[in-house]
């Protein structure tokens, strides 16, 4: 799915924030960092002159844009291209592993901001490069690892949670309301007649503007709402409840649907890592 941007600002995009100065080159065609600050758990809208693929080694992470919030769970990553604005939220307890490319030398062209399935080989090899220096040998086995990681790279899956935002200003209002109340049971023709709009004519524009509709929306916006209750070790239970949910094995099931995993087990892996390694 395609994101152009635009001057629109998703929730959270503070008004005025600008960016710091970013260097016009890439030390390397593709480099790497650590990013592990608990209490920092986003940052401002800004964008580079180079890709970026942004992976959280521990914890979760979201990149926002204008058109959309992208959701990275345990072993996905988002791919960012250049010059794509966006803002990063990551888990408190996120460890953050980036790398910085340029995409048309290393000939990962993907236009548009994606989710991306990390391998078991695949997160090794970034949690490892992301610990050398900008200034690695392109000639010795630092640049072999590199070769390999792209290599592997090029062979990742888009798959993802994705959560478009309309830019419909009812549309935007509503979407907003079941972020802040994710647990309300009103319907769209009770969104809607708050609005003075038909919930017919409200689907059709959600449809059109989001490719998803009311409901499926709405089911991934309370997912997503749970992650951080689930990272912070809130009980199950209070986090359906939380979420809008009557029943707990509904809610166990969307989760496993859209994750792959249990609510139990992606708690249990959101605490902080043991490997000493990983505090680096």
């Amino acid at each position: 799915m395609k994101h152009s941007q635009s001057d629109n600002r998703p929730l959270g995009f503070p008004a005025g924030n600008k960016p710091a100065a970013q260097p016009r080159t890439l030390p390397r065609p593709i480099y790497g960092s650590v990013d592990q600050h608990p209490n920092i758990v986003r940052t401002h809208p800004h964008h580079h002159p180079w890709a970026q693929l942004s992976y959280a080694i521990q914890g979760h992470l979201q990149v926002w844009t204008p058109q959309a919030h992208f959701i990275a769970l345990p072993h996905r990553a988002v791919w960012i291209p250049a010059r794509a604005r966006h803002q990063v939220h990551q888990s408190p307890q996120a460890i953050i592993r980036s790398l910085y490319l340029d995409s048309d030398a290393l000939g990962l062209n993907w236009p548009d901001l994606r989710v991306l399935t990390v391998s078991p080989l695949l997160h090794e090899l970034i949690r490892e490069f992301a610990l050398l220096p900008s200034d690695y040998d392109e000639g010795g086995s630092d640049g072999r690892l590199a070769h390999v990681l792209v290599d592997q790279l090029r062979k990742a899956q888009e798959v993802g949670l994705v959560l478009p935002w309309p830019t419909d200003p009812r549309l935007d209002a509503i979407c907003r309301q079941l972020q802040s109340d994710p647990a309300t049971g009103m319907d769209l023709q009770a969104l809607g007649a708050r609005l003075g709009v038909s919930a017919r004519t409200l689907t059709r524009i959600f449809q059109r503007q989001t490719g998803l509709g009311f409901r499926l929306w709405r089911q991934r916006a309370r997912l997503v709402h749970a992650l951080p209750l689930l990272e912070r070790g809130d009980r199950i239970t209070d986090v359906a409840l939380a979420c809008g949910y009557d029943s707990l094995s509904s809610f166990i099931a969307t989760f496993r649907e859209y994750t792959g995993s249990t609510p139990g087990i992606f708690a249990a892996n959101a605490r902080p890592a043991t490997d000493a390694r990983e505090g680096d």
